[in-house]
């Protein structure tokens, strides 16, 4: 009888170490936490910003001499940011997230790429303004820095459509800065307070968390 239960434990064991990975390959943190019920109904009822940063980026590098209509000055996406990306879109669909078109998305490569397979290319539109973004973790000016992060502001506080949620894909920002660092695919969710009365966090969504929640 001892051996059967050892034999059993043991079993268990096995079990868990081979499903753990399983879980993780499929884009999965184990143990990641669901969307809060309560934000996920008031995201139904629209009137928030989906801030997402792009996939993981890991192929190439951004040349000196980066040319944004030419992705092979830049970094790009990994085969498995891609596969994420297209399991961000269909997480969001199927807990049924209205969201806004057109998606807007940074003019870069791995960020056009995100936002097409996540939400289809035909409902993405690039905005030259989220490019300030990436370059606030380069050189820029203490003016510049200030510039952006008002502009950044403007942008924010506007609500969307009635009933949908604007998604915005774009970068990470340096830390203490805007909305401070985001992990790959990671969303900081946003709520509008109109035209010159700013923006509250309200959350922030791993992807793991939204591929979590049923």
């Amino acid at each position: 009888m001892k051996k059967l239960v050892y034999a059993y434990m043991i079993t268990l064991l096995l079990m868990v170490s081979v499903s753990a990975p399983m879980i993780e390959a499929a884009g999965y943190t184990v143990g990641a936490k669901p969307v809060d019920p309560a934000l996920l109904a008031s995201l139904r009822q629209g009137g928030y910003i989906l801030f997402v940063r792009h996939g993981e980026a890991t192929t190439g590098q951004d040349q000196p001499n980066l040319d944004l209509r030419d992705c092979t000055t830049q970094r790009n996406l990994s085969n498995e940011a891609r596969r994420q990306a297209v399991l961000l879109g269909k997480a969001i669909r199927r807990l049924h997230i209205p969201v806004q078109t057109p998606i807007v998305a940074s003019p870069f490569c791995r960020t056009r790429e995100t936002a097409a397979l996540a939400f289809g290319a035909d409902n993405v539109q690039t905005d030259p303004f989220w490019v300030n973004i990436y370059n606030l973790s380069g050189n820029v000016t203490s003016d510049e820095q200030e510039s952006t992060l008002t502009a950044l502001r403007s942008v924010l506080e506007k609500t969307p459509a009635e009933g949908t949620n604007q998604v915005i894909i774009a970068h990470s920002f340096p830390r203490g800065l805007g909305l401070g660092e985001i992990p790959y695919l990671g969303t900081v969710v946003l709520k509008p307070k109109g035209e010159g009365h700013g923006y509250d966090i309200v959350s922030r969504i791993s992807l793991s968390e939204w591929l979590s929640t049923q």
